[in-house]
């Protein structure tokens, strides 16, 4: 799956917590999320002021405080990166609700990145409990 198709089938499956989604299609739109919080923060920046240029240890940084534009593109896939969350969960045979244990500082986060990045079971071309795979 190439990134458009990726990004076109999250958002028209953006409340479908049914089925299985692919790893391609799983980090393609996480990929699309990453690129358009960069785009709206320096739009943000530029637009409305929020953001600066500041000197850390060595080096210097892009500081944005947040802006509306940055806000609404997060509001716009929230529901989609949940949801894409939920399938990649179904394709390596876990239940979607272990989401929630993102909410367990470091360790939960790992957790969850260890399943998405997972392989073995959607190596597999036979059906499991949530669905056939996804081609």
């Amino acid at each position: 799956m190439d990134f458009q198709t990726a990004v076109r089938k999250c958002f028209k499956d953006f409340a479908t917590f049914q089925g299985r989604a692919p790893r391609s299609e799983f980090w393609w739109f996480m990929l699309f999320i990453f690129l358009g919080q960069i785009v709206f923060a320096v739009l943000d920046g530029l637009l409305f002021g929020r953001a600066h240029f500041d000197a850390g240890m060595g080096f210097f940084y892009y500081a944005t405080s947040g802006g509306p534009l940055g806000t609404i593109f997060s509001l716009i896939v929230l529901l989609p990166a949940i949801s894409v969350g939920v399938r990649r969960l179904h394709d390596t045979n876990h239940s979607g609700w272990w989401l929630f244990i993102s909410l367990i500082p470091l360790i939960g986060s790992l957790i969850l990145l260890y399943f998405f990045i997972s392989r073995a079971p959607d190596a597999e071309p036979e059906a499991n409990r949530f669905g056939p795979p996804v081609v």
